[in-house]
């Protein structure tokens, strides 16, 4: 426990040197190359865009249920996981947000920080660092007697690493670590590892393509869980972005959408959603 959450705070201890980071941003303000992306997030996996300093985010995303279903569950309309998120940008370069989501009635708190950004005929690539801890609620003591609160906390740190191609294509790669102090498969590692990838790609002045994907490394050979494959559109209104999804993971946190994506796009098992994002 002490090792997981030092690696979460991990983050702060480094940035605490503020001589080190306005070097870097007076270094970089006049090559850097604008964000690779223009959402937060590319579907389901973090982008390397991060708020501005004082930007402050209202956010309320849904996954409706299953479009198996059919007319039963009016196309999985009946059956939605809504977010809801707020996100502030303590500085250019660190972000923070807080969330509740319906699945596992989580609540989640996390930091998003650059590293490094791409510049024009200098450093190729965009490096930002993600992590999270997450609060499942919906376990239940009177199941399991022995539950404790530590039993209901993950946790989440990812590497983000994207390059702007050109002002239509850009991507990324991001390899993952993410623990689960409780496992329903006890078959399943706590401690879990994926590497995730996804791009944006615009196809007019509005409108772009994204999809995102991830190997999750170390999955129990008896689960049921599936990778998360998920393609949408971004459209740009007014400054905004608002962003339309078919993914076969329902719940919007890493530890849920990496390891328990049910969903099988073979079988037409998969799920629609959409981001609305307001900014302050």
């Amino acid at each position: 426990m002490k090792k997981i959450l030092f690696a979460f705070l991990l983050p702060f201890c480094l940035y605490s040197q503020d001589d080190l980071f306005s070097e870097i941003d007076t270094d970089s303000t006049q090559t850097n190359v604008t964000s690779a992306f223009k959402s937060l997030k590319i579907v389901n996996l973090e982008s390397t865009k991060l708020a501005s300093k004082g930007d402050f985010y209202f956010i309320v995303s849904h996954r409706f249920g299953s479009i198996k279903n059919g007319i039963d569950t009016f196309f999985g309309l009946d059956d939605a996981n809504t977010q809801i998120k707020f996100l502030y940008g303590l500085t250019d370069w660190l972000t923070v947000h807080a969330s509740r989501s319906g699945f596992q009635k989580s609540y989640e708190g996390a930091v998003k920080y650059r590293l490094m950004p791409q510049q024009d005929n200098g450093f190729p690539v965009t490096i930002v660092g993600f992590s999270s801890i997450v609060v499942n609620t919906e376990l239940d003591k009177d199941l399991l007697p022995k539950l404790t609160f530590e039993n209901r906390l993950n946790y989440t740190t990812q590497l983000l690493v994207s390059r702007k191609f050109s002002e239509k294509l850009s991507l990324e790669l991001a390899p993952t670590y993410f623990h689960e102090n409780y496992v329903v498969n006890d078959d399943q590692d706590n401690s879990q590892f994926a590497i995730g990838a996804g791009g944006r790609y615009k196809i007019s002045n509005r409108v772009a393509i994204t999809m995102d994907y991830a190997a999750h490394l170390n999955t129990a050979s008896s689960s049921l869980a599936r990778n998360p494959l998920s393609l949408g559109v971004d459209i740009e209104t007014g400054g905004h972005v608002f962003q339309l999804h078919f993914t076969n993971a329902q719940a919007m946190n890493e530890t849920g959408y990496l390891g328990n994506a049910f969903g099988d796009w073979s079988e037409g098992d998969i799920f629609f959603g959409f981001n609305l994002v307001r900014v302050f």
